[in-house]
């Protein structure tokens, strides 16, 4: 077993499919899965139990996922020290974040960060899902919910708020939406309920029950989309539904959701220089930009 088999290995249990380790290891899916049968049969054990939808760990492969990510985390350590990548301020930094706020805010952040940071490279990663930042699948994660893990430093990063909004040609051409019961009469947008990945997410149910939306996305980029090409209403962030001048909220007095997002990185992740000049960053940045988060 070499340490090559490993990464390969620990690709797969974070992304849960070869096509997705393929393009962060750059290999092809094939080699990945070549990689993962010669690890298995030195092993003596199956690591994966595989299906149509991806490969997901065995009882065996949580048992080495354990020992290997203490072996990569020890590694990355000692590479940092040796490199001083630990004091200075160069290197990548992986950060995982929700759809929106990865794509529509924390982008925008990236390139006064990058003029007073040339040596540090980012990769962001908008998930519609939690980012495993035990499994060190990125160095930094904006989430929805409060990370509960005693290995993370967590802090609460900001506030946002939610409304519903439609489009104005949606208002212009449809009945009247001044109060809650109306909302029965219209096409509504929402998530597909059995993909939500966080109870904070569940807020259309609180003002609709049993309500059959039109349409349906993981995505609340794509939610967002439906609604600026006036397919119906949905309830959006106000620092998404801001990138839209055709977009009015509606009910306003009725439907007001305050959310929160958090912010975490693996305690030794956060030593990093580089981490830390990026935790900081993002924590000013959320602090200015208050009145877009908070649709004020």
């Amino acid at each position: 077993m070499n340490w090559d088999d490993l990464k390969v290995f620990l690709e797969v249990a974070r992304s849960e499919t070869l096509t997705m380790a393929s393009k962060r290891l750059n290999i092809d899916p094939s080699t990945v899965s070549r990689r993962i049968h010669k690890l298995e049969t030195e092993l003596g054990t199956q690591l994966f139990d595989r299906s149509v939808t991806g490969h997901t760990l065995t009882e065996h492969g949580h048992e080495l996922l354990t020992t290997a990510l203490e072996i990569e985390k020890k590694t990355v350590a000692t590479l940092d020290i040796l490199q001083g990548k630990n004091l200075e301020d160069k290197g990548n930094i992986r950060i995982g974040t929700t759809d929106a706020f990865g794509s529509y805010f924390i982008t925008e952040q990236l390139t006064p960060f990058h003029r007073d940071h040339k040596q540090i490279s980012i990769d962001l990663l908008p998930l519609q899902r939690l980012v495993k930042l035990t499994q060190y699948e990125a160095d930094l994660a904006v989430t929805v919910e409060k990370p509960e893990n005693k290995s993370l430093v967590v802090t609460k990063l900001c506030d946002y708020r939610l409304k519903m909004y439609a489009s104005k040609e949606y208002i212009a051409k449809n009945s009247d939406i001044s109060c809650l019961s109306q909302l029965s009469n219209h096409a509504m947008i929402g998530y597909v309920d059995d993909l939500i990945f966080s109870d904070q997410l569940c807020y259309l149910d609180r003002y609709l029950e049993k309500v059959k939306p039109v349409f349906r996305s993981t995505s609340v980029i794509a939610q967002f989309k439906a609604v600026e090409n006036s397919l119906g209403l949905a309830i959006l962030p106000c620092f998404l539904a801001a990138n839209a001048d055709n977009l009015l909220p509606v009910l306003e007095s009725d439907i007001n959701i305050i959310r929160s997002f958090w912010m975490a990185a693996p305690i030794e992740r956060k030593k990093l220089a580089r981490v830390e000049k990026l935790w900081q960053h993002l924590k000013i940045a959320t602090q200015k930009a208050e009145p877009l988060l908070l649709g004020q």
